[in-house]
């Protein structure tokens, strides 16, 4: 009688289905983004141990203080290396740059905007869900009034056939067929409220359906859609700042890249070699010419007066004009290894003036460090006076004893320093003939002689431990010729000398003595500033002139001699 043809189960399915759809496109994007912030984290740490390990090796080749390799970097190509390394510390600083833009600007405002798009998401699919919900609950409403209403006709048929069943048969008794015409019209009743109760719950379930299909659903998906946009424009925002922080550090890299450039350039090798020729000149002359000695005619000859480097005899000309001769000239003597001594006496002139105006700049610096700290102990003693709650005075009474004889030994150690000083600079060459010589050649045309040169060449103090003149060096080879002249006569004593300082005899050819020691003087000094002396029989050698006051026999009686 009535029927009824409503079923939107399976739409509800496909609806369910969307949202399964949605939710897991939705979880994608999400996995994207976090993706992108580890791969950003990861490229940050990178451009972070980078820049470490950038400082790390500028600071690894970076001149240590106070050491000799610091020396170094007064030339130019060390300065433009040490431009470099500075250059390549900014150089890094840029890239922890990156790293810090990267973290900021990326990093932490994904992660942030992560959160709030999880919230956004989580709220969109909770309402979804919510309206889903409803709309099964009015369905089961719907198919629960549905079936009432179907049941209750049924029943009103069935109680109306029994009426009328009842109504036709005579056996029947009138009452039973009044209760069984009551009982049809109860059933009918009862259908036609089932059939009001129905079509009310259907029209209000044909509302929310509407509702749902075409406002609640449509506005969610949108939501969601927006929200996913939103995603995806942010994540491309994300890749250009990823490029734009990149490229915001381009200029300045640019400008340290410059800047090794412009040092490379400033390298200027005429300078760094003058530079050397300042740092390392001698002060020395180049020797002059060796003069040749003719011993092809028989003669008695001593020891020459002119030079003892010359041969003895025919049988060792070869000496003097060979490859090997061992007469070498005073840049090639062996260096003293010994201890370096006070004054600097074992350096030619030139340096050993540059040592002892370092050691007095030194001591200068010293005193007035230990002036100022003087000056501090003794304002500190005056506040104490007066504001006796803060200090004793008297305890900084043995402070400024102690400082001021500090200040005095300091004092005498310069006045030392400072009068050989004065002894170096009274004796060096002019400073025009020290440029002239700087170069370390000199004029083939007119070359000097012998002995003019090993007057240039003297030390101010007389000591030649390290480069003597040529003539001292080559009057070694007296001793190389002595196998040949076992059966001459010793050179007699032509005066006496007395040792004024200890001369440490280290070269060959060359002889100890002690402060104060008289010894015999067998060749008097010839223009080269030694002096040829003997302790007895089997020990004699050279001497510098300055270390020892000679007292020469007959017309140089009493003479002394000093360079």
């Amino acid at each position: 009688m009535y029927s009824i043809a409503l079923n939107p189960c399976n739409s509800l399915m496909r609806q369910e289905d969307q949202f399964d759809n949605l939710e897991k496109h939705t979880q994608s994007g999400i996995d994207i983004l976090e993706k992108h912030i580890k791969f950003v984290k990861e490229r940050t740490e990178i451009e972070l141990n980078y820049a470490k390990q950038l400082r790390n090796l500028s600071k690894k080749y970076q001149p240590k203080k106070n050491s000799k390799e610091e020396e170094e970097y007064k030339y130019t190509s060390c300065k433009a290396f040490l431009s470099t390394l500075n250059e390549m510390n900014d150089y890094a600083g840029q890239h922890e740059v990156i790293s810090e833009n990267m973290t900021s600007q990326i990093t932490v405002e994904l992660a942030r905007y992560i959160q709030e798009l999880k919230q956004e998401r989580k709220s969109h699919f909770h309402d979804g869900r919510k309206a889903q919900q409803h709309i099964e609950t009015c369905w089961k409403q719907l198919e629960s009034s549905k079936r009432r209403f179907e049941r209750d006709c049924k029943e009103a048929d069935r109680a109306q056939q029994y009426f009328e069943k009842m109504d036709a048969d005579i056996n029947v008794t009138k009452a039973d067929v009044e209760k069984a015409r009551q009982q049809a019209q109860i059933r009918h009743q009862m259908a036609e409220d089932s059939k009001a109760d129905y079509s009310s719950i259907l029209q209000k379930f044909n509302h929310e359906q509407h509702e749902y299909y075409h406002t609640h659903i449509p506005n969610i998906f949108q939501k969601i859609q927006e929200m996913e946009e939103r995603r995806i424009v942010r994540i491309g925002e994300s890749m250009k700042t990823y490029a734009e922080v990149d490229r915001q550090v381009i200029p300045i890299i640019g400008k340290c890249l410059d800047g090794i450039v412009k040092a490379a350039e400033s390298i200027d090798q005429k300078n760094d070699s003058q530079l050397v020729i300042e740092a390392y000149k001698s002060g020395f002359e180049p020797p002059g010419d060796i003069e040749f000695e003719d011993y092809s005619q028989p003669m008695k000859r001593t020891v020459s007066d002119n030079s003892l480097s010359n041969s003895r005899g025919e049988g060792k000309s070869e000496l003097k004009f060979g490859g090997k001769s061992k007469g070498k000239l005073w840049p090639f003597i062996k260096k003293n290894k010994g201890a370096t001594p006070e004054d600097f006496s074992n350096l030619p002139p030139e340096q050993r003036r540059k040592k002892l105006q370092q050691k007095v700049d030194e001591l200068n610096k010293e005193i007035q460090k230990e002036m100022d700290q003087r000056d501090a102990i003794t304002k500190m003693k005056d506040v104490y006076l007066k504001n006796p709650q803060m200090g004793d005075p008297a305890s900084l009474d043995h402070k400024l004893v102690e400082v001021g004889h500090n200040i005095e030994k300091l004092r005498l150690e310069a006045q030392k320093f400072e009068s050989w000083l004065s002894e170096v600079e009274g004796r060096l060459p002019a400073r025009g003939d020290q440029a002239r010589r700087q170069s370390g050649m000199y004029d083939a045309q007119n070359p000097p002689s012998v002995n003019s040169c090993a007057q240039d060449r003297e030390s101010p103090d007389g000591s030649y431990t390290e480069e003597q003149s040529q003539e001292s060096e080559v009057k070694v080879l007296a001793t190389d010729f002595d196998d040949e002249f076992d059966d001459e006569e010793p050179l007699p004593a032509i005066g006496t000398c007395k040792a004024l300082y200890t001369f440490e005899g280290q070269n060959e050819g060359t002889i100890s003595v002690a402060e104060g020691e008289t010894l015999y003087v067998i060749e008097e000094d010839k223009g080269d500033g030694w002096t040829r002396i003997r302790r007895n029989e089997d020990e004699e050698g050279y001497v510098p002139t300055s270390y020892v006051e000679v007292y020469l026999d007959k017309n140089a009686k009493g003479a002394k001699t000093y360079i």
